[in-house]
């Protein structure tokens, strides 16, 4: 436009076209860059899109504002608002019909010349147009023209004497009455019809807001505010209208318009547009001057409290469509979240979609959600492919799976946990020792006194070295909890190895046997393991260098053992030669091996190291085990502080509250049970049984508890209360008088083995009786016990609705009943 920046205006009838208002009207068609790249005049807007210069209007100058007009006849009817108040009607390249012909050119004249600010067509009644005008003393400034009307003969004179001596125009086309005159002695700079009735124009006049009604011009409705500038309805809510002065938004409420329900402070530059998204709701944006970023505000959706005025929230950001300071820009009326901009210098424009910010939402079975614009996604896990990759499933589902299958409730062979947890090889391991004592090993060996020495020699090997070996009851313990079965100071050492072939670990039970000092043993079970379906052969290899062991320190064997061991993939079989290069009481290289079991370890310590060297190296290991949080540390810790540590770590790495909550449960004093972290963790784990809906699962993990930690039973929430006075009736020596001569007087008559109540003990009314048994409210339904403990104690008759085959259905009920029933 002439003198200020440019414009754009989307067609309100084709969704590809939009018209550039600057010191002339272009007509722009938008379409793939594809479509258009070959046709002359094509600029392109973005990677995907280009623009085709369709047709250029240069016959109305000094334009100020435009208005396209609504209806889809004429198509592309367009309103000029002029510097010297003039309103012109005019079209861009198109074949008119008769109806566009006798309304292209017309003019509608103000009485008095001044500048036309804004422009507005009546959404229903499409012949009205709205024009804001600046003040004049003696005129109005909102005029609205009839664009049908047809001019009087009086009126031509009065248009020949303002016609402009440099335009030679029709007389014929001149309108000078407008159909309503408001506003008088004001300014009007920006106008608006209400969606709401189309009836009501809102216009900002030079110092507040004026909501003008056709139908009663004579009054009008307004506020005192600075906020004149820029009023648009919101599409979506009608009752929602937004303004702006300098570098502040006000957004409005119509049915509270005493003043704005928000205020949006702008960048210190004055605002020079704001429009709502039409395909979005509460989404506004705004350009300042010289900027070359546009900012968003979405506007969230809040209740408003009763008798509580609230600000809505609101999310701010900001975008940048071009690197050059944008002129203006017009939401697309269709596309969602599209828009057009240009610049305010070389007129370039640039189309752009502002991207929605993208919600993720995890479900409690583990499917991803995610919402972008109006399309809602969802991503679940392919299930044959998630059931070749078991081990790289998701904690919460590896949990959910394992609640299915009553992981941990299992109160009688807890060994079977283990069976239903055979992905996890840690929780595997340990799935046999979760009856571990509270103490823990690490506690046990501190306590070690009496511990003798012993020195025994190989067995089935021809050296007769003797190697020397410790003896205690705590140590005795010790291998018990490791899982070799102790006997005395002696190891039944056969059954184990028995069950370490059957299992097919050849390497562990050879390892065990070498341990034992039986040498021909541990190559029995290696040739053994060499000649199986899957055997591998390289244990024959392994048996070779082990039948020739000998205890010379200078010796040729010992030292190709001692180098060549590191190489061997088994981690027990190099432990074997560890144990047979090392001296005695230094078996570094046994002990610190990782990637043998801690159990074996522990074990093979409690045999061979000292008094001294035994608790050092417990407390070393069980420091490591708590910092990795790694569960083979619980046969050290047990289930002390020591272990809520180690539990702590293991659930900081791996998230699984479930095996943490029941192990705490099974094996833990109450003082540890008292824990905030354990009570986190039971809580959690409860909290995700409701959210996978697992009602009965969470019900018998509540029942568990209860027997386990008796301190986590929950108070009785139900009870029986009189209708009258309003206390508990429920039948106990704590809420009725002593026995003796105070039952009676109360309605407790005959000994306590058959006592009956038939009054409230508070207010001594009398209570309603059962519809089936005719037993009074509050009666015991079992006969009561002569202690005061079991009299508390007694299950309580509340209602027949209310029956369990446990509590109150007895042979003198149904007797009863079934004799009325049969009478």
């Amino acid at each position: 436009m002439s003198g200020s920046k440019p414009d754009i205006l989307w067609s309100p009838h084709h969704p590809d076209r939009y018209v550039i208002c600057d010191s002339e009207l272009g007509l722009y068609s938008i379409g793939p860059v594809g479509s258009t790249e070959t046709k002359p005049g094509t600029l392109p807007l973005s990677e995907e899109t280009a623009a085709t210069l369709l047709a250029i209007n240069s016959d109305t100058p000094y334009m100020k504002c435009v208005a396209w007009y609504p209806k889809h006849e004429p198509e592309c009817l367009l309103a000029v608002g002029q510097a010297n108040g003039r309103v012109v009607l005019t079209s861009l390249g198109q074949n008119h019909n008769s109806t566009c012909k006798e309304l292209v050119g017309k003019e509608f004249v103000p009485k008095h010349a001044r500048q036309c600010n804004t422009l507005a067509w009546n959404p229903v009644d499409s012949n009205l147009l709205a024009a804001g005008l600046d003040k004049h003393r003696a005129d109005f400034s909102v005029l609205i023209w009839d664009i049908s009307s047809k001019l009087a003969p009086e009126t031509v004179v009065a248009a020949e004497k303002i016609r402009l001596s440099s335009v030679d125009m029709d007389t014929s086309s001149v309108v000078t009455k407008p159909l309503y005159e408001l506003g008088q002695n004001d300014a009007c700079l920006s106008l608006c019809w209400l969606l709401r009735d189309p009836k009501l124009l809102l216009a900002g006049m030079h110092r507040n807001l004026a909501i003008f009604d056709l139908r009663n011009t004579s009054q009008k409705t307004f506020v005192n505010t600075k906020a004149i500038q820029g009023v648009t309805v919101d599409p979506h809510f009608p009752d929602r209208v937004a303004s702006f002065f300098e570098g502040q938004v006000a957004i409005w409420d119509l049915r509270k318009f005493e003043k704005p329900v928000l205020t949006l402070t702008e960048q210190p530059k004055p605002l020079i547009k704001v429009a709502w998204c039409p395909t979005r709701t509460g989404l506004l944006a705004t350009l300042t001057r010289d900027s070359n970023i546009i900012r968003l505000y979405d506007m969230q959706h809040t209740p408003t409290p009763i008798g509580d005025e609230t600000e809505p929230t609101i999310i701010e950001r900001s975008v940048q469509p071009c690197e050059s300071q944008i002129g203006s820009f017009a939401w697309h009326p269709s596309s969602q979240n599209r828009m057009v901009v240009v610049s305010a210098a070389n007129r370039v424009m640039t189309d752009f979609t502002v991207f929605e910010r993208i919600s993720l939402a995890w479900s409690s079975t583990a499917s991803l959600m995610w919402a972008c614009g109006r399309h809602l996604y969802n991503c679940v896990e392919d299930s044959a492919e998630s059931a070749g990759n078991a081990i790289d499933k998701d904690i919460a589902t590896k949990m959910r799976e394992r609640a299915q299958s009553r992981y941990g409730h299992d109160t009688v062979q807890v060994w079977r946990n283990h069976q239903l947890c055979a992905e996890d090889m840690e929780l595997k391991l340990q799935g046999n020792k979760q009856s571990v004592v509270c103490s823990g090993i690490k506690n046990i060996v501190k306590t070690s006194s009496g511990t003798t020495e012993t020195r025994r020699c190989w067995s089935g090997s021809d050296r007769q070295t003797h190697v020397t070996r410790f003896h205690s009851e705590e140590r005795s313990l010790a291998l018990r909890l490791c899982g070799w079965i102790s006997r005395g100071p002696d190891i039944d050492v056969e059954t184990f190895l028995r069950s370490l072939e059957q299992e097919c670990e050849w390497e562990r039970a050879a390892a065990i046997a070498l341990f034992n000092l039986d040498i021909r043993r541990a190559i029995q079970i290696l040739n053994k393991g060499a000649i199986t379906e899957k055997g591998d052969l390289n244990l024959n290899v392994v048996a070779m260098a082990l039948s020739g062991y000998t205890d010379e320190k200078s010796s040729l064997w010992r030292e190709m053992c001692s180098s060549l061991r590191l190489q061997l993939k088994n981690p027990y079989l190099c432990i074997m030669f560890a144990f047979l290069t090392s001296e005695p009481g230094a078996y570094d290289g046994v002990l610190y091996e990782s990637n043998v079991a801690v159990r074996d370890r522990v074990a093979f310590a409690c045999m061979f190291l000292n008094d001294v060297q035994l608790p050092r190296y417990i407390d070393k290991l069980t420091n490591e085990m708590k910092e990795a949080g790694n569960l083979e540390g619980i046969l050290l810790t047990g289930l002390t502080k020591d272990g809520v540590d180690l539990m702590e770590s293991y659930v900081d790495r791996t998230g699984d509250v479930q095996t943490a909550s029941f192990c705490m449960l099974k094996g833990s004093p109450g003082d540890v049970l008292k824990d905030p972290r354990v009570q986190c963790w039971i809580e959690n784990y409860r909290n995700l049984l409701d959210a996978w809906r697992f009602w009965h699962k969470r019900a018998e993990f509540d029942i568990l508890r209860g027997k386990l930690d008796p301190s986590s039973k929950p108070l009785a929430q139900v009870f029986v209360s009189c209708n009258f006075c309003g206390k508990s009736i429920s039948y106990s020596c704590s809420a009725m008088p002593h026995q003796g001569r105070g039952f009676s007087q109360y309605g407790v008559s005959g000994s306590p083995t058959k006592s009956k109540v038939t009054s409230c003990p508070g207010c001594r009314k009398p209570l309603p009786r059962c519809a089936l048994c005719l037993m009074n409210m509050g009666t015991p339904v079992t006969n009561c016990s002569e202690t005061t403990q079991s009299a508390r104690c007694q299950p309580v008759h509340v209602n027949a609705c209310s029956w369990t085959p446990q509590e109150t259905l007895c042979l003198r009920t149904a007797a009863k009943r079934d004799m009325r029933v049969g009478n």
